[in-house]
């Protein structure tokens, strides 16, 4: 079958000589000199990488708070969970490496001492159930 009409394909022809001679050419025109380049700018850093990391260590204190409530309460939890399983007299290891895995967050300090002074007596009651089960 063969298709006719205005949207046929049709072989793809050169363009013709003449038009092709009949193009524009190309001119820079009439410029001096090229224009002198101001001096490159050099770039301050602001102390280097080491200045970036201690940017980031910087804290906001009522984001230090937070995050000692939360690990607080995960120690909290993990304590009480240790209740449940002596309670019901089937104590797991898993409970028992969770409760160590909490214990190493408590020591952050918050910056307000009487959260300081709680979670340091949370983390003596983990210390004292850990020593019971013989982890250290």
């Amino acid at each position: 079958m063969r298709v006719s009409g205005p949207n046929r394909t049709a072989l793809a022809t050169s363009p013709n000589a003449a038009r092709r001679a009949s193009g524009g050419t190309f001119s820079l025109g009439d410029t001096a000199a090229p224009q002198a380049h101001s001096a490159a700018v050099a770039l301050r850093t602001l102390g280097g990488i080491d200045a970036l990391i201690a940017l980031q260590g910087v804290e906001d204190p009522v984001e230090r708070r937070r995050r000692a409530v939360k690990h607080g309460r995960r120690a909290l939890d993990a304590l009480d969970e240790l209740k449940l399983g002596l309670l019901a007299g089937n104590l797991d290891q898993a409970t028992m490496l969770r409760l160590k895995s909490v214990a190493a967050d408590l020591h952050d300090p918050s910056g307000d001492d009487g959260l300081d002074q709680v979670m340091a007596e949370i983390d003596l009651r983990v210390a004292v159930e850990l020593a019971k089960a013989g982890i250290f």
